[in-house]
Order: structure tokens, then C-alpha cells, then sequence
């Protein structure tokens, strides 16, 4: 009896163990794991400019002080301070009795001068007619011809007195000479003004220069490579320089070179008057750079998406210099890596991934 229970327990064994077995072998090997769809960059060392970064200015390149070519009375400031004026438009206008007046006397002196001249004109035809057929002496003929020729010289001084007097009536109304904004009023309305007296003050904002003092020991260089780039924004933004000139004289207090830099004529949302950096090119060196657009910022870290293989990490990376559209990595890369060039499809293969993974432990 217990032998045949024990020959039993084995049989059942046996049979556990085959059908163990069979599963085992009917079961699908695992996948391979895919790699991801993601466009990668490969990250090469790139030669880029060695800077000497120094503090600038920004400039207005248009600025000006209208001054007062007549004298009068101020009769209206259509702008203020701050106020956007367009070119061609009227910043101050002055009483204009005394000129009026002056204006229609040339008028009338130029009438005048017109009238002597027609006649002296005709007188001289007549004579000359009957000069022609030897009638009146050349004395007469020479008398005639010098009192037409002294009407008209009459007549031109009365045309030059009315171009006088019609430009300073024209003086009574001032206007802006380019678009731009009034940074200052010196006159208020109402108030007798003589020529030369300021009036009003503006820049234009259309194009702005920056200038730099660099000392003498950088001259050289700069003057060399004649490039340079202005740093806003915080330094996230870079803006080329259209041009670079340097000054051929120094400062003999502070021994420094001025350098003005041209802007192009881009938007930025730099002002006249801002502190900015201004970054030289004193040479090139190989940079590791990554395109602005496949780094992620989140809070105070700084990453890119790293891929390698089948898999996707996100690695904080330390940047430094811009150059355009790139920032210079300084650490956390290595030249050969790719990185995602979409972060934010990177980012949401990473979270399909997390979810497939959580759904396969279930």
C-alpha cells in the first residue's frame, strides 16, 4: 500500500515537472528594446571667437538740440518730453507779425523793382531798334543798356531780400527733422526767444551705436580682427556689430582707446543711455556647442537629453559663451554624444516609455 502511494506521488511529479517544461519552451523570447525615434545631434568641437568682454554704452546715432534761427514768441509745443514725434512734424511754432511783415514788404519792393525793370527793359528794345539803323548817338544806346541793367540788378536784390525774408518767416515754425522721441524742453509757450536759444532736444531710436573704452593693450587685436558682438538681455542675446572703429587717439587721463560699435538695424530693446557688454574677438579657439533649441531649462538646472542606445536620460550640462543660436558647453558633455534635438519630444517618448513599463509590472 505504501508503495503504490509513493509511485503514484512521483508519476504526478514527473508530470508537473513535463508540463513545466513544455511552457518553458512554447514561451516567446523577449524583444529587443527599440531605439528611440528622436532626431539627434551629434556634438562636434566647432572653432569659435576668443573674446575680451568690456562694459558699453548705447547711443543714439540721430540726437540732436533744435535751436531758435529767428526771434519771437512761442506760440505752441505740440510735444512733450517722452512723446513720439514723426519727421516732418511741427515741434515749436512762433508768433510771425514781425516776419509777415518783412515778407510782404519784399513782395512789395520785388513788385516795384519788376515794374522799373519792364519799363527799363522796353526803353532799351526802342533804342536799340533805332540804334540799329545809326538814328541815336552810342552814347545814348550806352545810357539806356546800363539803366536796364541796373533795374535788373534792382530787381534780383529785391528777389534775394524776399528769399530772406520768406526763410526766416519759415524759421517760425520748427520741425522735427527725423522721427524719434523729446528727451527735453528748454522754452515753455509763451515765452521771447532769441536765435541760437535751444528749444527742444530728441533722439531717434531707428539705429543705435555702442562705445566701449578698451585700454591700449587690447587695441591692437581689436583693430586686427575688427569684429565684436553686444551682449543684452541678460547676456542670453548676442546682436553682431554692422561696424567697428576704433579711435586713433587715446585718453591721456585714463589712457584708453574709444570704440564705437554700429548696430544693425534689428529690433533689440536696447535704449540709449544702457549699460551693455560689449565681447571682442581676440582670437578663435575649438568650442563644444550646443543649439539653443535642444536645451532645457527648468528652474536653476540647465540639461539637455542625452541619447545613447535604447535609452534617453536627461543630464545637467553647465554652458557658457553664446554664439548665435549655440551656447558653449563647459561641462557635462563629451564631443561624439548625441542629444535630442526636440526636447520636448524626447521628454514625452521618456513618459510613453515609463507608462508602458508601469502597465507591463501589472
Amino acid at each position: 500500500m505504501t508503495r503504490s502511494v509513493l509511485s503514484l506521488r512521483a508519476a504526478l511529479l514527473l508530470a508537473a515537472a513535463m508540463l513545466a517544461l513544455t511552457a518553458c519552451g512554447h514561451r516567446q523570447p523577449a524583444a529587443p528594446a527599440a531605439k528611440p525615434p528622436l532626431a539627434t545631434i551629434m556634438l562636434r568641437e566647432q572653432i569659435a571667437p576668443r573674446e575680451r568682454i568690456w562694459d558699453g554704452t548705447v547711443e543714439a546715432v540721430h540726437q540732436a538740440t533744435l535751436s531758435a534761427q529767428t526771434a519771437g514768441r512761442v506760440l505752441e509745443l505740440p510735444y512733450d518730453v517722452n512723446d513720439y514725434v514723426p519727421q516732418g512734424a511741427v515741434v515749436v511754432r512762433f508768433t510771425a507779425v514781425e516776419q509777415g511783415a518783412a515778407v510782404n514788404a519784399a513782395q512789395a519792393q520785388v513788385r516795384s523793382a519788376q515794374a522799373a525793370y519792364t519799363d527799363a527793359e522796353a526803353q532799351y528794345q526802342r533804342i536799340a531798334a533805332i540804334y540799329s539803323r545809326r538814328l541815336v548817338s552810342k552814347t545814348q544806346m550806352d545810357q539806356t543798356t546800363a539803366q536796364r541793367d541796373a533795374a535788373k540788378a534792382a530787381l534780383d536784390a529785391a528777389r534775394a531780400n524776399l528769399r530772406q525774408a520768406s526763410e526766416s518767416a519759415n524759421y517760425t515754425v520748427v520741425r522735427a527733422p527725423y522721427s524719434g522721441i523729446v528727451t527735453k524742453r528748454y522754452v515753455q509757450v509763451g515765452e521771447a526767444v532769441q536765435p541760437g536759444q535751444p528749444l527742444i532736444s530728441g533722439l531717434s531710436l531707428d539705429q543705435l551705436r555702442v562705445e566701449a573704452q578698451v585700454p591700449q593693450s587690447d587695441v591692437n587685436v581689436i583693430r586686427k580682427f575688427g569684429r565684436a558682438w553686444v551682449l543684452y538681455d541678460g547676456g542670453n542675446k548676442r546682436v553682431e556689430a554692422a561696424k567697428v572703429i576704433v579711435f586713433p587717439y587715446a585718453d591721456p587721463a585714463t589712457h584708453t582707446f574709444t570704440v564705437r560699435l554700429e548696430l544693425p538695424t534689428v529690433e533689440t530693446g536696447l535704449n540709449p543711455g544702457e549699460v551693455v557688454k560689449v565681447a571682442f574677438m581676440i582670437g578663435s579657439r575649438p568650442r563644444l556647442l550646443v543649439p539653443d533649441s535642444a536645451i532645457v531649462r527648468r528652474g536653476e538646472i540647465v540639461g539637455v537629453y542625452v541619447v545613447k542606445g535604447d535609452g534617453v536620460m536627461l543630464r545637467q550640462v553647465r554652458l557658457g559663451d553664446r554664439f548665435g543660436l549655440d551656447a558653449e558647453v563647459l561641462a557635462g558633455l563629451a564631443p561624439g554624444e548625441q542629444v535630442a534635438a526636440d526636447p520636448g519630444a524626447a521628454m514625452k517618448w521618456l513618459i510613453a516609455q515609463h507608462a508602458d513599463g508601469a502597465a507591463g509590472h501589472d
